[in-house]
This record gives structure tokens, sequence and C-alpha cells, in this order.
């Protein structure tokens, strides 16, 4: 596994991100936010950079945004 603390700490952060919206998709029945948060959680594991990491996750934030801006 990676060893870098930079990585580490994006990581942490990215997940606790996810953690938080997931819970609050399955709590409030939500779909979209649901589905975000899992993605956030779960992709982390296999990005190896902390910078493409942290540029994924925003990538998966401004498609969330988009989505609710639709009408989801």
């Amino acid at each position: 596994m990676f060893t870098d603390p930079t990585w580490f700490t994006v990581s942490l952060i990215v997940s606790a991100i996810g953690f938080v919206l997931a819970n609050y998709g399955r709590k409030m029945r939500r779909w979209p936010q649901g589905i975000a948060g899992a993605a956030l959680m779960i992709y982390s594991y296999f990005v190896p950079s902390p910078l493409l990491m942290a540029g994924i996750g925003v990538g998966i934030l401004l498609v969330l945004l988009i989505v609710l801006r639709l009408g989801w």
C-alpha cells in the first residue's frame, strides 16, 4: 500500500466527505447523494496520486451539483 502521508490525508478527507454524503443520501432517500458518497468512499483506494485523487473528488462533486441542478 502507499506510505505517503499526503495520500493518507487526502484519502481520509475524501472518504469522510463521501461517508457524510452516503449517510445523508441513505437517510433522506436521495439517490444522487448516496451514489456520489459511495463513489467518493471507494475510488480513493485505486488512485495512487493525491493530486489526482483530489481532482477526481472535485469532479464527482461537480457532477453531483449538476445532477441536483437538473432536478434529480
